[in-house]
């Protein structure tokens, strides 16, 4: 493969990540990759008979509220805030439209908490009719990846470890090239953060709640290293 062919495919894989998400609040320092959050509310979809869940959207609720993140956040994450799901579905005409909309509604904002995500509005477009009573044909779950290699020294090594050793924590992964990124503050921040900071990106067991699983890493690999670094985390899978 050439370089050219690894640039696209890398550029062709972070355009397939969508938006990073924010996961809890401000202080917090997690986000989820919006293809992850998207599987996780198909899969919650595919529960509700009757229905069948097509394009889905995650974004803020009101921008005007979103607020600054206490540890810098992955490249183009959006900053914690109110969010809003925007959905298409079909619905079969057995029984009234609304009625079924409803109950997706509630199972996508269930989903959408049990992750950790700050969801305010939940709102559907019925755009078909389904033939059939079931769900209708959902798109197939993707298969979990396979698990970036742990690096083996130094501080990214040891941010590494501790994070994989946390309960919740299926496997690292390079969505955005490492698993373990350690950096320094471009600039002193308002908040007196540590001088260094590091990005981990992960996965997540479907049966661990997204961020408190994060939580977990943050506190895991900033007590792993000498200076205690801020600690941003990125999901971007849910197995």
């Amino acid at each position: 493969m050439t370089t050219a062919d690894r640039l696209a495919r890398a550029v062709r894989e972070q355009v397939g990540l969508g938006r990073f998400l924010p996961l809890g609040g401000p202080r917090d320092g997690a986000w989820i990759t919006e293809r992850a959050v998207r599987e996780v509310l198909r899969e919650a979809a595919r529960d509700v008979p009757g229905v069948r869940l097509d394009g889905v959207r995650v974004a803020h609720a009101d921008p005007g509220r979103a607020q600054e993140p206490a540890v810098p956040p992955p490249p183009s994450a959006l900053p914690p805030g109110p969010l809003r799901v925007t959905a298409e579905c079909a619905a079969a005409a057995t029984e009234p439209l609304p009625a079924a909309a409803a109950r997706l509604r509630a199972a996508l904002a269930a989903a959408a908490g049990r992750l950790g995500l700050t969801v305010e509005e939940v709102d559907l477009r019925v755009t078909g009719l389904l033939e059939e009573t079931g769900a209708g044909a959902a798109p197939p779950r993707e298969a979990p990846g396979a698990a970036a290699p742990v690096p083996a020294e130094g501080d990214e090594g040891r941010a590494a470890a501790a994070a994989v050793a946390v309960a919740g924590v299926t496997r690292l992964t390079t969505a955005l090239g490492r698993p373990v990124r350690v950096g320094e503050h471009a600039h002193a921040p308002e908040a007196a953060l540590p001088p260094r900071h590091v990005r981990v990106e992960l996965a997540v067991a479907a049966d661990h709640r997204a961020v408190e699983v994060a939580r977990r890493v943050r506190a895991a690999v900033s007590d792993a290293l000498p200076d205690h670094p801020a600690v941003a985390v990125l999901v971007t899978a849910v197995d």
